[in-house]
């Protein structure tokens, strides 16, 4: 029997104590399991539809044909001389990925509360799993935003390609990280307070008006553009587009405000999460 506690165990499991007890060595150890959960995701989302992986396209089109109509056509909103379509679609595609991580990431204790209470693994790789999933349907958005471009240079419309395309990848890292960073943190309040599961998907779409998805922001003026360059996304969402199509407002200043935003909503929602985990099932 004495032998028993001289063995070499490959994996200890130890109760968290601290609030700033975050083993992001264990997220890596896990990294085959993250994988895993971003399969499942991809391939679960459009699973027995008849379309399948199609509804990656056909949603943000549907969508930038439908804003066409309202706000390129009925309100007449600017889009800086650029082609209607190639203006909203450009935009959405920054967009959905940031607002659909935060969707998906929000409810990752309700909608996995049975695999949370059968078997260990670090919590966190679930949202992370997220945010790397919305990836790949990002990166297929953005390669038909490509081919838009191309269709619209070929036509003669004026695009002029940034010199600062360097600054896409960081971009893209921006959106993820505010989708985890806040998705996480409303996940973990929804553990507690469940009206916030059908908030979120409200509050999104509010707050995409208040992101220059829809117009841009050299068409403000005054307090309400003072108002739009507080949200963090407003410099992501500009720069995305400057990078792309050359019009739009290319700030550093801006993206610094932003990245700030992104480190606190970070440090915050994974200390608020390291919290709940641990006793998350008692009230899910």
């Amino acid at each position: 029997m004495s032998n028993i506690g001289e063995k070499n165990w490959l994996e200890i499991i130890k109760p968290k104590r601290s609030l700033f007890d975050v083993n992001l060595r264990e997220l890596w150890h896990y990294r085959d399991l993250i994988i895993l959960f971003v399969r499942r995701d991809f391939v679960a989302k459009y699973k027995q539809t008849i379309l399948g992986p199609l509804w990656f396209i056909i949603q943000p089109l549907l969508t930038t044909l439908m804003f066409v109509f309202v706000f390129g056509n009925v309100a007449g909103f600017s889009t800086d001389g650029l082609p209607k379509v190639l203006f909203y679609f450009s935009g959405l595609v920054g967009w959905n990925y940031f607002s659909q991580s935060l969707t998906a990431t929000s409810n990752v204790f309700v909608t996995n509360a049975n695999i949370f209470g059968k078997v260990y693994f670090p919590r966190l790789s679930l949202p992370i799993s997220i945010v790397i999933s919305n990836l790949l349907q990002f990166i297929i958005q953005f390669i038909f935003l490509l081919l838009f471009i191309i269709y619209y240079a070929f036509k003669g419309v004026p695009i002029n390609l940034s010199m600062h395309l360097f600054l896409l990848p960081i971009l893209i890292f921006m959106l993820a990280g505010l989708g985890l960073g806040f998705g996480i943190i409303i996940s973990s309040l929804t553990t507690k307070y469940r009206d916030l599961t059908y908030l979120v998907t409200f509050g999104v779409q509010l707050f995409m008006y208040f992101t220059p998805v829809i117009y841009p922001l050299s068409s403000l003026s005054g307090t309400y553009k003072a108002i739009i360059v507080l949200n963090p996304l407003t410099s992501i969402i500009e720069a995305f587009k400057f990078v792309m199509l050359g019009t739009g407002d290319l700030s550093y200043g801006g993206l610094v405000y932003s990245l700030a935003f992104l480190i606190v909503s970070l440090i915050v929602g994974v200390l608020i999460f390291n919290k709940v985990e641990q006793s998350f099932m008692d009230t899910v």
